[in-house]
């Protein structure tokens, strides 16, 4: 992937300050074919840099904070059928998530499933996944299809067999309180 960062210069015009691969990035060799780019992070009430300063190298957690901040994810999945082929290896891909994705890797139940405390727009650009909640229902989605996702907890599955890759942009946010007697009207 080719990321493109614009700032300004002592001027004040606009220019590139950089031109590359995204700062962090894994290709994990614990589950062939995942790979976890983090392309861009902003922090809540940090103003955009003129000189074009890129905090993405720096931020500790994948997580946003609450109140606005974001990080831009490219998440490449491979088909889940990879995972019984032999080069699949669970602790070594549990501890390169811990590693890789800070502040995200530590959110995963040992069966993929996850919350994070944020609103995330999800596209997927290129391949099959299908969408897994609580009610282990799983909705398929198809490459240009675009999940809001609400703080909820949720897995990814690759039932393909060919990878999928997709977009998401994070936004920190504090989740809605569920109701405590279910939603009903009182």
């Amino acid at each position: 992937m080719r990321r493109v960062v614009t700032g300004h210069d002592g001027r004040g015009r606009s220019v590139i300050v950089s031109d590359g691969e995204p700062p962090r990035s894994h290709a994990y060799k614990g589950f062939p074919g995942f790979v976890f780019e983090l392309a861009g992070a902003t922090e809540p009430g940090e103003p955009v840099s003129g000189a074009g300063d890129d905090i993405t190298t720096e931020v500790g957690s994948y997580v946003p904070e609450p109140g606005g901040g974001t990080r831009l994810l490219f998440v490449t999945i491979p088909p889940d059928a990879h995972m019984a082929l032999p080069s699949f290896d669970g602790p070594l891909y549990a501890a390169e998530q811990l590693k890789h994705g800070p502040g995200l890797g530590e959110l995963f139940e040992p069966d993929g499933m996850h919350t994070t405390p944020t609103v995330d727009y999800v596209i997927l650009l290129e391949g099959e996944l299908w969408l897994e909640l609580d009610d282990g229902e799983l909705t398929r989605l198809v490459a240009g299809d675009v999940v809001v996702q609400n703080a909820t907890r949720h897995a990814w599955r690759n039932r393909s067999d060919q990878p999928a890759r997709m977009a998401v942009v994070l936004i920190g946010a504090a989740p809605a309180q569920p109701a405590e007697d279910g939603g009903a009207d009182s």
